[in-house]
Parts: structure tokens; sequence; C-alpha cells
């Protein structure tokens, strides 16, 4: 009789112990509600909202613990252009190994003088983990100097992750108000005055001006 009693107490130890270890699956509906479910989403379940936030270390509430932590330590920064080839290789590296970053967009003179002060070249693109600065892509250097941060080698961001929009490297100051036309001076009481007469007066007969 005890052995069947402690049998059966097994039985559910284990029964429960099952229950805890299934997964569990954040699901967010159309409206932006979001449940937890032992159920997947569906293949045609919308995605989560995209983050929003000024920085990636500072909004990075909704990554794994772990990966948090990394971020946290070993802030990734891209600085890329339009139109440039190696920028979008590393962007995409970035992406598909699921690289939580920032990106800093140089356009401007402005941009580009900030570029140099920071790195000492005007040349991309150009990335930082966390005080480091890879100058130029090299998928081997990069996946290099991210393994030895800690990132994973393979995406462990939630469904429905992105990373926020490029933001540009010097941010854009609002043009300046016209400044106010100057008022004209008063008149100078001198020149209210009468122009002196030329020649000897009744009371200059000398006729000397000064």
């Amino acid at each position: 009789m005890k052995l069947q009693t402690a049998f059966a107490g097994l039985t559910l130890l284990l029964v429960a112990g099952a229950a805890l270890a299934q997964p569990v699956y954040r699901n967010v509906d159309k409206n932006g509600k979001v449940t937890f479910s032992d159920q997947p989403p569906s293949a045609n379940a919308p995605a989560a909202p995209a983050r929003t936030g000024n920085s990636v270390a500072s909004a990075g509430g909704g990554l794994p613990y772990e990966l948090r932590q990394v971020v946290q330590r070993y802030p990734v920064m891209l600085y890329a252009s339009e139109d440039c080839g190696p920028c979008a290789a590393g962007r995409s590296l970035l992406v598909t190994r699921g690289v939580p970053f920032d990106e800093r967009t140089v356009k401007s003179n402005e941009d580009v003088a900030a570029l140099q002060r920071l790195s000492g070249q005007s040349s991309l693109p150009l990335l930082t983990i966390g005080s480091q600065q890879l100058k130029g892509f090299g998928d081997a250097e990069w996946s290099q100097y991210l393994d030895a941060a800690g990132y994973p080698k393979s995406s462990q961001l939630p469904a429905g992750w992105r990373n926020g929009p490029a933001q540009p490297l010097v941010a854009q100051q609002p043009a300046a108000a016209p400044a106010p036309a100057a008022a004209e001076p008063p008149p100078s009481p001198a020149a209210d005055l009468p122009a002196a007469a030329n020649g000897p007066t009744p009371s200059n007969p000398a006729g000397i001006r000064f």
C-alpha cells in the first residue's frame, strides 16, 4: 500500500514537472494586446509592436536576460551612409545574427566632421562594440569581436523585435528665426539745428568756424 502511494506521488511530481517544462508563448492580437499561452502563435499572427526608444541599451527590457546583459555591457553602434555597399553588408550581418544595435547615418558635412573626431577618419562603415572601434567591414573580424563580447552566434531576439530607425549622427537643429530689423537710431539733436551761415555774422564778425 505504501509502495503504491509513493508511486502515485512520484507520478504526480513527474506530471507537474512536465507541465512546468512546457514552453510559454507570447501572443499579440491585432489590437496589440499581449497574452501568454502554451499554444504557439499562428503563422499569420501580427508581429509584436516595434520597439521604440533612443538606444538599444536603454530599451532592452524585451530581450532575454543574458542578451540584455551583453547589450548593456557592450552596446553596438553602426555608423553608415546611403549607397554604401560595405555598410549594407555589415548591417545584414548584425540583423542576421540577431545583434541589437543602434545606427547613425553620415550625410551632412557636420556628420562627417563628427565622424572624423570620433574615429580619426571619414571612411565607412564604422562599428563600435562597447569602446572597441572596427573601421571598415570585415565579416570575420566583426564576428570575432561580437563573439568576444558574448553576443550569441544565432538570433535570440523575441518575435517581432526590430531595431529603432537610424538617426543622423549630428542632431538636426531647427532653423533659427530671422533677427528683427535693427531700429533706426534717433536723430542727433545737432541735426535739427540750422547749419551755421558761412562768413561773418553780427555775433561772429570774423566768420570763424569751429
